[in-house]
């Protein structure tokens, strides 16, 4: 029914000129605004819509992966421009910048996830 269906993907923030800030100027995002809400510009992704929910709950799930060449270049980088990266323990163990090695114990990619101002899960990964 919808295999040549236009589709798009999107989700909430609490404040629409934080995540513009965030997404804009902090990753540095294409971003479009209007009435409705913002619309992140991702290469190969298309546009994916945020918009403000009074009563918006976060994302516990990642909603946005950022594919990246260096991923210790990478949260070196938004390390500095204040992002703070997850910390886990156990079978999800991350090292001491936040980042899941899984390149090194061949079972995926290493990936480093970190929150938006409105508390969502995006990550940045290195694939093999």
């Amino acid at each position: 029914m919808f295999k040549n269906t236009p589709a798009f993907s999107g989700f909430s923030v609490d404040n629409l000129e934080k995540a513009r800030k965030f997404y804009g100027d902090t990753l540095g995002v294409n971003v479009d605004k209007d009435d409705m809400g913002l619309y992140l510009n991702l290469k190969g992704a298309g546009k994916i819509f945020v918009y403000e929910k009074e009563n918006h709950i976060p994302a516990t799930f990642t909603l946005l992966n950022f594919i990246v060449p260096d991923i210790n270049k990478a949260v070196d980088e938004l390390s500095k421009k204040g992002i703070r990266f997850e910390h886990y323990t156990g079978d999800m163990a991350t090292d001491e910048k936040g980042i899941l090695r899984g390149i090194a114990a061949n079972m995926g990619p290493d990936i480093a996830w970190f929150k938006d101002p409105a508390g969502n899960f995006l990550s940045v990964l290195q694939e093999k």
